[in-house]
C-alpha cells in the first residue's frame, strides 16, 4: 500500500531527452495545467473545521492550539509530528521517525495513516522537511506529497489538502530572505506541487499555506521600520536555545502566532485583522504576545499575502 505511485524522471534528464523545443512545449503545457488548476478560488467553508496537521517541529503543539483559539468553538484538530521528518518518513513503515514518542505525547496525537484515510477531516495540512533541497533529492518530496494528497482525497473528495510552506534557518549561507524569495517557485511549486498536478491532471490541486512568504514580507516591513513594538527584527520571531543562543529555525510564541494567523486566513477564507493577540500555548500557559501595533501589522500582512497568491485558494 505504502509504495503506490511513481517517481517522475529527473528534470535535467528529461530536458536532455526531449531536446530544446520539445522541453519548452512540455514546460508550457505544465504552466497551462497549473494556471487552470488554480484559476478559481475555493468556496469559503460553511462552518468550523476539523484539521489534521502532519509534519514536524515547525508545526509543533502551540501553533495548532493558537489556530484553534482564533477559529473558536467547533474547530477540532489532531496531528502526527516528528523531528525534521520528511513526508516519506511518515508514509513508509521502514523509515524511522525521530522524536516520535516525544513529539506525539499529547492528547491531540492520532496516527497519520489512520487519520488521513478516515475521511473525517475537512482539511489535511502536509509539511515537508527542510532542507527542502535534500528532501527533494533524497526523500522524493513530490511523490510523497502526492501520495498523502491522494490518500486524503480518495477518503473524502471534499477534503482539502494543503502544503504548508515553511522556511530555512536564518543563517542560511544563501541568505534567508533570498531563499524565501527563490524557493517558492523553484522548489515548492515546480518540484512538489507540479508532481501532484501531473499525476492528477490538475484535478483537486493541493493548495498552499504560504507561511514563509508571510514571514518574509512581515520581516521586511519590521526591519525597514527599525522595529515595531516588541519585534525589532526577524530574530524576535524565533526561539532561544537552552544556552541562550538564537535558534535559527524554530519559532517562539510570536512566530507561532504569525504562522497560526496564516493558517487561519487560508483555511477559513476570513481576514485575520482584528483577531485577539493574547492567546495561550497548548499547555494552557499564556503565550508571549506581540504588541498591539505589531499584531495588527502581522494580521494585515497575512491578509495581503494570502489574498494575493492564487495557490492559497482564497479569493483576491
Amino acid at each position: 500500500m505504502h509504495r503506490r505511485g511513481f517517481l517522475p524522471l529527473p528534470i535535467l534528464w528529461l530536458a536532455t531527452l526531449l531536446g530544446g523545443s520539445a522541453w519548452a512545449g512540455l514546460k508550457k503545457s505544465a504552466q497551462q495545467l497549473e494556471s487552470a488548476a488554480y484559476a478559481d478560488p475555493l468556496p469559503a467553508p460553511p462552518g468550523p473545521l476539523r484539521v489534521f496537521h502532519l509534519g514536524h517541529s515547525l508545526v509543533g503543539r502551540d501553533m495548532p492550539a493558537m489556530l484553534a483559539q482564533m477559529a473558536g468553538a467547533g474547530h477540532r484538530y489532531e496531528s502526527q509530528l516528528g523531528w525534521g521528518t520528511p513526508l516519506r518518513g511518515h508514509w513508509e513503515d521502514n523509515v524511522p521517525i525521530k522524536g516520535f514518542d516525544t513529539e506525539n505525547d499529547h492528547a491531540r496525537f492520532r496516527p497519520a495513516m489512520e487519520a488521513v484515510s478516515s475521511g473525517e477531516y475537512d482539511a489535511v495540512v502536509l509539511t515537508e522537511m527542510v532542507e527542502l533541497r535534500d528532501a527533494i533529492r533524497y526523500h522524493q518530496s513530490g511523490k510523497y506529497l502526492s501520495l498523502w494528497a491522494d490518500l486524503a482525497r480518495n477518503a473524502d473528495p471534499g477534503t482539502r489538502v494543503y502544503l504548508y510552506e515553511t522556511w530555512h534557518p536564518t543563517d542560511d549561507p544563501d541568505g534567508w530572505l533570498t531563499r524565501l524569495d527563490d524557493d517558492l517557485e523553484k522548489l515548492w511549486e515546480d518540484r512538489l506541487l507540479a508532481v501532484d498536478l501531473r499525476r492528477n491532471g490538475g484535478e483537486r490541486p493541493v493548495h498552499v499555506i504560504p507561511a514563509g512568504q508571510v514571514m518574509a514580507r512581515f520581516v521586511r516591513k519590521v526591519e525597514s521600520a527599525d522595529g515595531v513594538d516588541n519585534i525589532g527584527s526577524r530574530h524576535d520571531l524565533f526561539a532561544r536555545q537552552e544556552n541562550g543562543a538564537r535558534d535559527p529555525i524554530h519559532f517562539n510564541d510570536m512566530g507561532a502566532y504569525l504562522v497560526a494567523l496564516t493558517h487561519y486566513a487560508v483555511l477559513y477564507h476570513e481576514s485575520p485583522v482584528g483577531l485577539p493577540r493574547q492567546l495561550r500555548r497548548a499547555d494552557g500557559r499564556a503565550a508571549t504576545a506581540p504588541g498591539p501595533e505589531a499584531a495588527r501589522l502581522m494580521q494585515e500582512t497575512v491578509q495581503e499575502v494570502v489574498t494575493g497568491y492564487a495557490k492559497t485558494g482564497v479569493a483576491a
